[in-house]
């Protein structure tokens, strides 16, 4: 365990195939857009517009063709070419703000902040969005917290704010941020663990944070002991 004063963000490109497609398309701006596995059989990225319209990520496609009709949704098929070399030339931009970094995937990273004072940590947060999308044209949301799971947390909260930064650190609404967090949208939590908690009352990121690690440890795994720990602000991982 890692019991020093981390600082981490965890930086997200939002609907990441839907943006990389828009900016070689700027007339499908704020319109209802999915992007589709080859041959259309999944949704693989949808917009948030789509997103409203009730499509949901990985829905089979023939299931949403009469609301694609309906509303002039928007389509694309896979560009895996496209998506890399932007993917690249983000990862490039955040490499300038921090000397430590590990791409989590193609639309994701986390960052070490350690040498940024706290008071400086939300502005900072700004300043990497607003270059990312001065730099490669792609949004980005930004969680920012002493652990990898935590700054996960913060980082989906970010995703529903209009300025698309939440900083955890030294918070004193994190046990209030936590408890609006289904326990199925903690980081690490599977399905089948999902179940699980539930089944034991276990239904918000809140309500996982406070279990005691003794149970935790006797009832899941080493994985659901470090998820545990790290919503308590314990970090269990460190940047690779």
């Amino acid at each position: 365990m890692l019991y020093n004063n981390n600082k981490i963000a965890l930086v997200d490109c939002n609907s990441f195939y839907v943006s990389c497609e828009r900016l070689f398309n700027p007339s499908i701006e704020k319109k209802p857009v999915l992007v589709l596995s080859s041959k259309y059989v999944f949704v693989i990225s949808r917009s948030s517009e789509a997103n409203l319209l009730g499509i949901k990520m990985l829905e089979p496609y023939f299931k949403v063709k009469k609301i694609v009709k309906e509303n002039d949704v928007k389509t694309f098929s896979t560009n895996f070419a496209l998506y890399g070399d932007i993917s690249r030339r983000v990862m490039k931009t955040l490499k300038q703000f921090s000397p430590q970094m590990e791409i989590y995937s193609i639309d994701e990273a986390f960052l070490d902040l350690s040498s940024v004072k706290n008071e400086n940590l939300l502005e900072h947060g700004y300043n990497i969005r607003r270059t990312v999308l001065k730099w490669t044209g792609i949004p980005t949301s930004i969680g920012i917290a002493t652990t990898k799971t935590l700054s996960k947390a913060a980082n989906y909260i970010a995703k529903k704010e209009k300025s698309g930064v939440i900083n955890l650190v030294n918070s004193k609404n994190i046990d209030k941020l936590l408890s609006g967090i289904k326990i199925k949208d903690v980081w690490g939590v599977g399905r089948q663990l999902t179940k699980f908690y539930i089944k034991n009352g276990i239904n918000t990121a809140y309500e996982l944070k406070n279990i005691h690690n003794g149970w935790i440890k006797k009832n899941t795994s080493v994985f659901g002991s470090r998820t545990a720990m790290e919503l308590k602000g314990i970090s269990c991982s460190s940047l690779e």
